[in-house]
């Protein structure tokens, strides 16, 4: 398994960072793999999949490119720069394209863990590379952004709850498969067998992104990252998936705010997934809580509210699935 030595004051200094850049890098993997967990995933593959096939078929040496650097167990290290907080898409983009051609190529060696196929031995890859993953984001990724960084921040907000209530190492269990606090300031970020890293004094970011993948990243011993997949249930857009009868029974924002309810969500973060006003999720809350529909409970100082078993029975009803249903990550 590969960990890092994670002291108590780099864990209090690290933080959650919301980037376009790691969004767009998670779907140019989720093209790369041409399979969907979930529904959502599913209907977006099918929407961009055949246009993205195309475009690699015009440019083989890119083609090439994606399938070194997005290797089996190791990615080039060139494509996933550590995410600054605030960092807009075009300023981290510019950092794949200024890496150095031989640079580039050392780290695709890396990820092949081998000599480089002869077509890809040139110095323009770090163009090839940052002129995809703009095209990623302007015909994937952009139209969607602001649905998809609620999602996002809604993550962060349950991850911050989750913290509250169950300490770090909970967090640290919980971001994806492969993670595990060990206790003894050890982190394991994933099951490959890779030697352990000291990153004390190092800057620790957390960022989640929409896809079922996620990785792991560094820069000069300074800065790491460790890239997540949102909830579920968050992901799969599940809760925005409302049965035609019962946004009719209850109205359309009224059902969204029950649907999501499958799993415990504050306030805030239903206002920052569904993008409804938090005057509006106030008053939809308080009429699902006089019908019996979903209740709350404190957690530290958020207000959780999930379904009741009356809530569920009444989403099961209308056609959205098993009560309290997630899709996988």
């Amino acid at each position: 398994m590969g960990w890092w030595q994670v002291n108590a004051d780099t864990l209090a200094r690290s933080r959650f960072v919301i980037s376009p850049f790691a969004e767009v890098f998670s779907s140019l993997k989720l093209l790369h793999a041409a399979s969907g967990a979930h529904p959502g995933e599913q209907e977006w593959l099918r929407a961009h999949l055949p246009t993205y096939r195309a475009l690699l078929a015009r440019d083989p040496v890119t083609a090439l490119l994606v399938r070194a650097g997005l290797g089996r167990e190791w990615i080039a290290d060139f494509l996933t720069p550590v995410p600054y907080d605030g960092e807009g898409f075009a300023d981290a983009v510019a950092r794949v394209r200024q890496v150095d051609g031989a640079r580039a190529r050392a780290h695709l060696r890396m990820s092949l863990a081998g000599d480089l196929p002869g077509e890809l031995v040139r110095d323009d890859l770090p163009e090839r590379a940052a002129a995809l993953l703009e095209w990623v984001w302007e015909e994937t990724v952009r139209p969607s952004w602001e649905r998809r960084r609620r999602v996002l921040e809604a993550d962060v907000l349950a991850r911050t709850a989750q913290a509250g209530r169950g300490g770090w190492a909970s967090v640290l269990d919980s971001l994806r498969p492969g993670t595990r606090w060990l206790g003894e300031n050890r982190f394991q970020v994933n099951a490959h067998e890779y030697p352990p890293r000291e990153i004390t004094g190092a800057q620790l970011v957390f960022v989640p992104v929409t896809s079922r993948f996620g990785w792991v990243s560094w820069e000069d011993g300074r800065r790491y990252a460790l890239v997540y997949p949102c909830d579920g249930v968050l992901a799969g857009d599940g809760g925005r998936r409302v049965p035609a009868g019962l946004g009719a029974l209850l109205g359309a924002g009224r059902a969204a705010v029950l649907v999501l309810l499958g799993t415990p969500m504050s306030t805030t973060q239903l206002v920052a997934v569904t993008g409804q006003p938090l005057g509006s999720v106030g008053r939809h809350l308080r009429v699902l809580r006089e019908a019996g529909l979903v209740r709350g409970r404190r957690a530290g100082r958020s207000v959780l509210y999930t379904r009741t078993a009356a809530g569920d029975v009444l989403v099961e009803a209308s056609g959205n699935g098993a009560p309290g249903a997630h899709h996988p990550t």
